[in-house]
C-alpha cells in the first residue's frame, strides 16, 4: 500500500521539527558515521589533491611521473566519489527509520548498499547531463546572437541562469527519489518536477530555510558545519515525506 499525502504540501516549520526531532533520537550515531565517512574520506580526497597539482606542475608536490598521478588521481576521485555515497545512504537510511519512530543501531547507517548507491550515482550523472545540455544549448544561442550584437549575449545567460535556479529547487529531492522510488533512467527528474512544481515556491523559501541554518552553523566554523550536516539530511527527509509519501519501494530501508 503506498502511503503517499493526499495533497502533496509542504509545511516547513513541521519539516524542521520532525527533521530535528529525528536527529535528536540517534544523535551520537549520526556524528560517529559522519566522522567514520570523513576519516576514510580524507585519504581519497588528499591524494586527488595531490594528484591534481602535480599534474597543475604546482611546486612543493613530490615528484610523480605524469601517467602515475593520472592514475592514482582517478583512484582517488573514484574511491572519495563511493565513500561520499555511502555516506548520503547511510544517512539517509538513518534519517528515515528515526522518522518512522526506530532508533537506528550503527550497523543502520554502515550498512552497504551497492544497487542504491549506483542509483544515487547514475541519477546525479542525468541530473549533470541535463545541466551539460542546457549549458551547451545557451552558449550556442549567446554565440550566434553576439554574431548580430554583443549586447545580446546577456540573454542566453539569463535564460540559463533561471533554468538552474528553477531544476536546482524541484530536483531538491532527487537523491532521494533516486534510493527509495523506483524510476528508470530520466524518470526520477520528471517525478521531481511533477511533485514539486505545484509547491516550487514553498519548496525554494525551504531551500532558503537550509541555507540560514547551514550559514548559522557555519558561524561556529567546522563543529557547527559537522553537525548541521546531518540535522539538514534528516530535516530534508522528513520534507521528502511530506510531499512525496513514506513509502520505501527499493527497499532501501529493510534489513537485506
Amino acid at each position: 500500500m503506498t502511503d503517499t499525502p493526499a495533497k502533496q504540501r509542504l509545511h516547513v516549520l513541521q519539516a524542521i521539527e520532525d527533521g530535528w526531532n529525528a536527529f535528536a533520537k540517534a544523535p551520537w550515531s549520526f556524528l560517529l558515521f559522519q566522522a567514520l565517512v570523513a576519516v576514510i574520506a580524507l585519504p581519497f580526497a588528499a591524494l586527488a589533491a595531490a594528484c591534481s597539482a602535480r599534474i597543475a606542475s604546482v611546486p612543493g608536490i613530490p615528484e610523480i611521473h605524469p601517467v602515475g598521478a593520472g592514475m592514482l588521481l582517478v583512484v582517488g576521485l573514484v574511491g572519495y566519489i563511493i565513500v561520499m555515497l555511502w555516506g548520503v545512504v547511510g544517512i539517509i537510511r538513518g534519517a528515515w527509520q528515526c522518522l518512522e519512530g526506530v532508533k537506528p543501531d550503527f550497523k543502520t547507517f554502515i550498512r552497504w548498499d551497492g544497487e542504491a548507491t549506483g542509483r544515487l550515482f547514475i541519477r546525479g550523472i542525468e541530473f549533470l547531463v541535463l545541466l551539460a545540455v542546457i549549458s551547451l544549448i545557451c552558449s550556442l544561442v549567446g554565440f550566434g546572437l553576439v554574431q548580430i550584437n554583443q549586447a545580446l549575449a546577456i540573454i542566453p545567460v539569463v535564460v540559463a541562469l533561471v533554468f538552474f535556479i528553477y531544476l536546482s529547487i524541484n530536483q531538491k529531492f532527487l537523491p532521494f527519489i533516486a534510493l527509495l522510488q523506483t524510476n528508470g533512467s530520466f524518470e526520477a527528474i520528471q517525478k521531481g518536477r511533477t511533485i514539486v512544481d505545484p509547491s516550487w515556491w514553498t519548496v525554494l523559501w525551504f531551500f532558503i530555510v537550509e541555507a540560514i541554518i547551514n550559514a548559522i552553523a557555519a558561524a561556529f566554523q567546522y563543529g557547527g558545519l559537522f553537525v548541521v550536516v546531518p540535522v539538514l539530511i534528516c530535516i530534508s527527509t522528513a520534507a521528502y515525506r511530506q510531499l512525496f509519501g513514506s513509502e520505501d519501494q527499493t527497499g532501501l530501508i529493510s534489513e537485506h
